[in-house]
């Protein structure tokens, strides 16, 4: 898939067209919050139901959606597969896409919805994880590449701070 076009605002419209449960974190997350960092995958944490499970699975279908390991799988989602995944790191044909139940930092899904704000895409309202709890999650990660995401959403914030607009401040002390 190296001659691929990666297409992650596509990958986004097809989740939340299919009415995917999920919440969008990482690197997509710190651009919606005005970072110019790059990012090469689309990072989500969604609710790992089988219902949820089977709707992602929909939403991907026409794109050929294989799991990153050496022997590349498709995607398949049965009741006893869905009830044994914690992540799905899948590659199609458009892009990547993580899959996470849970965030460092902050916790299960259900944490992380309520740590995120409605934000309204192209395609149509989806949630981002709130800056402040997007920070919190980089530090946990404490990744090299997380060091530098953090220097800049702190900068982005404490802008905020200074100069109230639509998105300042977003409740970052929870």
């Amino acid at each position: 898939m190296s001659d691929r076009r990666d297409d992650l605002e596509g990958l986004l419209a097809r989740l939340i067209h299919a009415g995917v449960d999920f919440v969008v974190i990482g690197g997509f997350a710190a651009m919606a919050h005005g970072s110019t960092l790059l990012t090469r995958d689309l990072d989500v944490c969604c609710d790992f139901s089988y219902e949820n499970l089977q709707r992602l699975a929909r939403a991907m279908d026409d794109i050929t959606p294989v799991h990153r390991t050496p022997s590349r799988p498709p995607l398949e989602i049965t009741g006893e597969m869905a009830e044994t995944f914690n992540n799905l790191y899948l590659d199609t044909e458009i892009g990547q896409i993580d899959c996470l139940s849970q965030v460092k930092g902050i916790g299960e899904y259900e944490d992380v919805e309520r740590s995120s704000r409605v934000i309204e895409h192209p395609a149509g309202p989806c949630r981002v994880l709130e800056l402040g709890a997007l920070i919190a999650s980089k530090r946990a990660m404490d990744r090299p590449r997380d060091h530098q995401a953090v220097i800049e959403l702190e900068a982005i914030r404490e802008r905020r701070g200074k100069s109230p607009g639509p998105d300042a401040p977003d409740n970052d002390a929870k």
